[in-house]
């Protein structure tokens, strides 16, 4: 099974704490998409997310801040569908620079959340696509 990526860039409407910081818990809802669009490519189905069995954020995430957010899925069950998730920051507004709107490109991204889980798509809504 292939990647899934999405690239998203923060807002302030993002923010949840001072200074542009950004919820961890919006990396989840990144990661959901990544699962709808996995389950779709996989099953036809949008299937339903049963639960996170590990989630680490590992970097902050601020406002301004471009996200790729990956998944892929590593086991197939029944109706099961077990996947694992990354979510790098590409590009991050540049707090040392003359101008509030300066942004670099990252040269390495930086990991900000990984995660794992499980979906299931109900049998008679599987269509093999």
């Amino acid at each position: 099974m292939e990647d899934v990526l999405i690239r998203v860039r923060m807002s302030e409407h993002d923010t949840h704490y001072a200074g542009g910081l950004v919820n961890g818990s919006r990396m989840l809802d990144l990661f959901g998409d990544v699962a709808t669009e996995l389950l779709i490519r996989s099953d036809g189905d949008e299937g339903l997310f049963v639960a996170y069995d590990n989630v680490e954020f590992t970097a902050p995430v601020y406002a301004g801040d471009f996200i790729e957010a990956r998944g892929k899925i590593i086991k197939i069950g029944n109706t099961s569908r077990r996947m694992e998730f990354i979510a790098t920051k590409v590009i991050s507004l540049d707090q040392a620079a003359q101008h509030e709107s300066a942004a670099s490109v990252l040269a390495d991204p930086v990991v900000v959340c990984i995660a794992s889980g499980t979906c299931v798509v109900p049998k008679e809504r599987q269509r093999g696509v």
